[in-house]
């Protein structure tokens, strides 16, 4: 139990912080603008449960992408380190998303943006999916899997809630309120980064000194 409540922070707070529901919901405004609520509603559900979706998916499954692709899991830590560190960058200075719309890319979108750009790569970018792989491989029990798994699906439920708010919130928190709270977020996921990519370039060292021991 000592190890799994500090798990499980980690995982609410690195997931709420990629996912970035608060970052948002202005695009989301922007995108479903002349849209109804109903229609609002239903393209915020279905987001939500494709990227649930996606992201069980690839962190269930990422030992096994490891193992076809011969990839290392130090190598991906270091990888994701980098990810997450430029996503918490890009927070730290207020950036809503990478990801920009013109007017003519919003109508190809128009009739299925519940799947992109929303569910990706906004709500499930592949900050969030390596996040998913990195924390997978540190559950090293069943009780620690299981709490990841249910975050992720709180993180999500939290996000629907908060897309479905959007009309209400964003006047409500203001730029400002939006700006403070983004910064916030991303000094949080900088952090993580931080130990994630540490966690990978340690075993590395290690091994490189052992070997360069040996051959003296």
């Amino acid at each position: 139990m000592e190890n799994l409540l500090p798990f499980a922070f980690i995982c609410l707070t690195s997931f709420f912080t990629l996912t970035n529901p608060l970052g948002t919901m202005p695009v989301f405004l922007s995108m479903t603008k002349g849209l109804d609520n109903a229609q609002r509603a239903q393209i915020v559900k279905r987001a939500t449960i494709i990227s649930f979706i996606i992201l069980i998916a690839f962190t269930i499954s990422g030992q096994v992408l490891f193992t076809l692709f011969g990839i290392s899991t130090n190598g991906f830590r270091i990888a994701a380190g980098f990810i997450i560190m430029k996503i918490g960058f890009d927070m730290l200075q207020a950036k809503y998303s990478n990801t920009k719309l013109s007017e003519e890319e919003v109508k190809v979108y128009a009739n299925d943006i519940s799947i992109t750009p929303l569910s990706i790569p906004m709500l499930c970018g592949p900050g969030a999916i390596a996040n998913g792989i990195m924390l997978m491989e540190n559950a090293n029990t069943m009780p620690m899997k299981i709490t990841l798994i249910v975050s992720i699906a709180l993180i999500y439920i939290l996000t629907y809630v908060i897309l479905r708010a959007s009309t209400r919130l964003v006047p409500l928190i203001g730029e400002t309120g939006n700006n403070v709270m983004m910064r916030l977020m991303g000094l949080i996921l900088m952090v993580i980064a931080v130990e994630c990519f540490v966690g990978g370039l340690k075993p590395i060292l290690v091994d490189i000194i052992k070997a360069g021991n040996g051959l003296s």
